[in-house]
């Protein structure tokens, strides 16, 4: 695929870094000629100089045969002007803008064709909110994703010794839980002086304490399955509820605001903010129930001042790597449970993972997942980019019938994927089926959830495998399968894969594509 990417910042360069990678034929537009030439001496791409609202460079840059545009400068005047020109004067195909106010609406008829021709909005602060407030959800994960509208989720722990599943193979797992919904995809493991290896998942497979490991499950088991993998037996449960946030500007209000309407008075929030116009400006938004302090969390004056030792989870969310780096370890060291450090430069969040910083988290792998989804081929549904760049998940919709498709009708056994590539999950019945609810975050008081059966993702009240399909089949509920060598493919059914290497996803997606006819 053609694309021409606007903008060479911090999330112009990460969206060509994971494009190049696929393959793409990547040209970027800046009127800085350093960071383009930065650009092209690290990746195989074309830099072009100039103002990417001015036709000549837009031409220059390839714009008459060109099939995506992705419209990602610093200012969102100049990403709908590039759109609109994109689509009058060269008709470039698709067009995706990054937007920062929230004036622009999804449905506005500004961004449609008669306006400025956008087809998609890109709006990262968006979607660094949202998987925050998984990770405050899900205090015992480095990483949580959403599939199939919520229902299944792809969890990334760390494996504590004396836990449950910890120096157990996955085999055993299976045998000690074998009502509990939920498959081992992954492992990662350290080794001295190099970096983290691959480890395939399975059966003879040992979890060995520190293993990053990657779980798919319902979202309604994913409080029960995490603390098999890291909470010692013994040891009280974990959760968040006093929970820093540091420098984070619009990021901080947007997450306070998300926490505090979704579960009121439960979250006790502290905003700090060293510079003093963005605190001022901030207390006028933030919600009654939240704190708002003008102060340098580097001070430890400060830090044991408001009982940092307290705190459940602090992030650090400003645009100073090097800040946040060291806010996260002086609070860590003065007794903050869990700490994140918001890194843009992604040398030093490879530094920083599995240090005293318990997540090191890149902003721009938060919204990758979102626009690669649209630059996917095939029906393609969900993307999430995983270890920092390298791994992947992807959810597809198997389309066609025994005729059209490679993949209908076969069983597991006979599909022709990769060898490292793992099918995790299938999710059956979601075309005749509206979206669920939100759940709420769970309670630290609350009864332990019910077993679940494996092949299906029930309430927690379900009493019987008998009343159980009777309820599914008068509510439509989908069915969650972990699928096993014999199980079937059908047409509609929503499909989770695990790729530990981005290289594999051309793959992956050919041997799902259906043929013309189809359409």
């Amino acid at each position: 695929m053609k694309i021409i990417i606007l903008g060479a910042g911090r999330i112009g360069q990460a969206v060509a870094e994971s494009l190049v990678l696929e393959r793409n034929d990547i040209t970027v537009i800046d009127t800085n000629v350093a960071l383009l030439h930065e650009l092209e001496s690290r990746f195989d791409l074309r830099g072009v100089a100039g103002n990417g609202i001015d036709p000549a460079v837009l031409a220059e840059a390839g714009a008459n045969d060109t099939d995506l545009l992705i419209a990602c400068a610093s200012t969102d005047e100049t990403n709908l002007a590039c759109c609109k020109i994109a689509h009058m004067v060269f008709r470039i195909p698709a067009r995706i803008a990054r937007v920062r106010s929230g004036a622009w609406m999804e449905d506005s008829q500004l961004l449609g064709p008669e306006g400025f021709a956008v087809d998609q909005c890109l709006r990262p602060e968006d979607s660094l909110t949202r998987y925050l407030s998984k990770l405050v959800e899900f205090p015992q994960a480095l990483q949580v994703r959403e599939f199939a509208e919520g229902r299944a989720v792809l969890t990334a722990a760390r494996a504590r010794a004396a836990a449950p599943m910890t120096s157990r193979t996955i085999a055993e797992i299976r045998a000690l839980h074998p009502h509990l919904p939920m498959r081992i995809v992954a492992i990662y493991r350290r080794f001295a002086d190099q970096p983290d290896r691959f480890v395939a998942s399975e059966g003879s497979t040992r979890i060995e304490p520190d293993d990053e490991v990657f779980i798919l499950t319902t979202s309604q088991s994913a409080a029960e399955v995490l603390p098999l993998l890291t909470k010692p037996i013994e040891a009280p449960a974990a959760s968040v509820r006093r929970i820093m946030i540091v420098d984070g500007g619009i990021v901080a209000l947007k997450l306070a605001q998300l926490l505090s309407q979704h579960r009121k008075g439960y979250y006790r929030i502290k905003v700090v903010e060293r510079n003093r116009d963005s605190s001022l400006a901030l207390s006028a938004k933030l919600p009654d129930d939240v704190l708002s302090f003008h102060a340098e969390a580097t001070d430890e004056d400060f830090l044991e001042q408001e009982s940092i030792e307290e705190i459940d989870l602090l992030l650090a969310l400003s645009e100073d790597d090097e800040n946040n780096i060291m806010t996260c370890l002086l609070a860590k060291r003065m007794g903050a449970k869990r700490v994140l450090a918001l890194i843009n430069q992604r040398s030093y969040a490879d530094l920083m993972h599995g240090t005293q910083i318990d997540i090191a988290l890149t902003p721009a792998q938060a919204m990758l997942g979102e626009l690669f989804t649209y630059v996917r081929h095939g029906d393609v549904q969900a993307v999430h980019s995983l270890r920092r760049g390298v791994a992947e998940a992807l959810e597809i919709v198997v389309r066609g019938d025994r005729k059209t498709s490679q993949v209908v009708g076969k069983k597991v056994s006979e599909l022709k994927l990769p060898r490292d590539v793992h099918m995790g999950l299938i999710v059956r019945g979601m075309e005749a089926c509206e979206p669920p609810p939100a759940q709420d975050p769970p309670d630290e008081h609350a009864s332990p959830t019910a077993e679940l059966t494996p092949n299906t993702s029930l309430p927690p009240s379900a009493p019987s495998t008998e009343e159980t399909s009777s309820n599914q089949a008068a509510t439509a509920e989908p069915q969650v399968i972990f699928p096993n060598r014999h199980t079937v493919i059908e047409t509609g059914d929503h499909i989770v894969f695990f790729l530990p290497h981005k290289r594999l996803v051309r793959e992956v997606e050919k041997a799902f594509s259906v043929k013309p006819t189809f359409f």
